[in-house]
């Protein structure tokens, strides 16, 4: 099992940027694809982006709604994955999860992660 820890929401205004921060514990980081996915009031929980594996050369893949603002990372040494969210709109105001799929395969379906953090929340005002 991989623990999940998230950091970083906050309030910003429209245009602004904020950068969320995933530690994870408990298990080989670098061997573990990890994903973001957000949730806002009253609507399903949504793929973000996602980072591959080292070993699959930390290969990245976004939600076209992000594609061009949102950057996703990871330091293995810090076994943490960042988003960095720039051009933020209302749109994206929402709780982001951090989520790790353990068993090498890259994919950006909810379903197919096996850990979850417990989320931050980021509110964009306009």
């Amino acid at each position: 099992q991989v623990q999940l820890v998230e950091s970083g929401g906050g309030l910003v205004q429209s245009g602004g940027s904020l950068r969320l921060s995933c530690t994870a514990s408990g298990r080989a980081f670098s061997t573990i694809t990890m994903g973001w996915f957000r949730q806002a009031s009253g609507k399903e929980r949504d793929f973000v982006a996602a980072i591959s594996r080292t070993g699959l050369g930390g290969v990245t893949k976004y939600a076209d709604s992000v594609k061009g603002r949102f950057t996703i990372s990871r330091d293995n040494a810090k076994k943490t994955v960042y988003l960095q969210m720039n051009r933020l709109e209302p749109e994206d105001t929402a709780v982001y999860y951090c989520a790790a799929r353990r068993d090498f395969q890259f994919t950006t379906i909810l379903g197919e992660y096996d850990d979850w953090g417990k989320g931050t929340e980021v509110t964009v005002s306009s």
